[in-house]
């Protein structure tokens, strides 16, 4: 079949649903995320009532590599994809007919786990003949904090900090983001991976790393806080990773040269790694709030589920008088549920025709 034939069935979904919107009926909305390493599926109710979510993850499957692996994450999405929207309509006691629209993040993020989520939405809203409706990732992390306050939100500074991103925005509305910053090299969620690989943790580190720093001296090594004085709103974990390294093995030698840590040691560099990196998390996104004039910031991202940083940014911002919202941890790490700011571009008559692609990588604007 070829993409003129998609386009008028969706066409024709997108008005008799239009018209439902209309007179008032709750709608149920299915969304799809496989933009790294979860296969995530969600139904969601316009009054953003979660009606069922299943995340299938992939930490097993990478853990050998100490990191995500593209083409492993893409078949097992494909592997995983059906069962997993399988399982969520019966959760969520929803036959197909019952869906109203369909979802699906299709930036950023790793093109073979794009396309497979994508593809499948595609399919479903030209079998169910439903509108198909795009979903950026990161506009979606912050989403999840509406969610969570069922209140609106906007305007805000929007904080994205994960394995992938980390990225401050101004969001005007849920659907309008100017991007105010960001890392100039790894991510935040990357940079507690590799520390925690480092010392000789299991992947996924970075919450492996948080417990152990919880019993460690957070002080007993002052690494550096790269970028926390310069006026740009930049990150750079890098070299504080660097850091972390010569403090074990030292300058030019291999990790494997060094002599072995006790759990003192380990707990110290742990704590102390952790905190720097909170600075300098805490301390940007106090400087996006004053440059921006908002008073609300709103942060979302696996590293957001980090309970130092959680409560450093809280303190921090009632000090400064800035109301904080954070996602709640089930929501932090990669979720269909935040899927449901598909609500808003319906509201705005956003709706994908079926020659939709994606936008991979893991640096870049938000759709809108």
């Amino acid at each position: 079949m070829n993409s003129r034939i998609f386009r008028g069935r969706s066409d024709r979904g997108v008005s008799e649903r239009a018209v439902r919107w209309h007179e008032g009926k709750t709608m149920r909305l299915l969304t799809i995320e496989s933009t790294c390493d979860e296969t995530a599926a969600a139904v969601v109710t316009d009054q953003l009532e979660i009606l069922g979510s299943v995340v299938a993850s992939q930490d097993e499957l990478h853990a050998a590599y100490d990191g995500v692996v593209p083409e492993i994450a893409a078949r097992a999405h494909l592997d995983r994809i059906l069962p997993v929207i399988q399982s969520v309509l019966q959760r969520a006691d929803t036959p197909a007919e019952r869906i109203d629209a369909i979802a699906v993040a299709t930036a950023p993020g790793l093109a073979g786990s794009l396309l497979i989520g994508l593809v499948a939405a595609k399919t479903l809203a030209w079998l169910w003949n439903r509108p198909l409706i795009a979903v950026d990732h990161l506009q979606a992390h912050v989403y999840a904090c509406r969610i969570a306050a069922q209140r609106d939100i906007f305007p805000c500074v929007g904080f994205v900090v994960s394995g992938g991103h980390t990225h401050l925005f101004h969001c005007r509305s849920a659907l309008e983001f100017e991007t105010l910053g960001g890392t100039i090299d790894d991510a935040a969620g990357e940079a507690f991976d590799k520390v925690a690989a480092m010392l000789g943790l299991p992947y996924p580190g970075g919450a492996r790393l948080a417990a152990l720093a919880d019993r460690g001296d957070r002080a007993k090594y002052r690494f550096p806080r790269p970028l926390l004085d310069d006026s740009r709103l930049a990150f750079s974990f890098s070299g504080l990773k660097t850091a972390v390294r010569y403090a074990i093995a030292g300058p030019g030698r291999p990790l494997e040269s060094a002599e072995p840590l006790t759990e003192t040691a380990r707990a110290d560099l742990a704590a102390s790694f952790q905190e720097a990196a909170v600075d300098c998390l805490v301390g940007k996104g106090l400087q996006a709030c004053r440059s921006t004039g908002m008073r609300r910031l709103c942060v979302g991202g696996g590293v957001a589920a980090n309970r130092r940083f959680r409560e450093r940014l809280t303190a921090a911002c009632d000090e400064a008088g800035i109301e904080t919202i954070i996602a709640p941890l089930e929501w932090c790490t990669d979720n269909a549920v935040m899927g449901a700011l598909a609500f808003e571009s319906l509201r705005a008559g956003r709706i994908a025709q079926l020659d939709l692609d994606i936008v991979p990588g893991l640096v870049r604007q938000p759709i809108g």
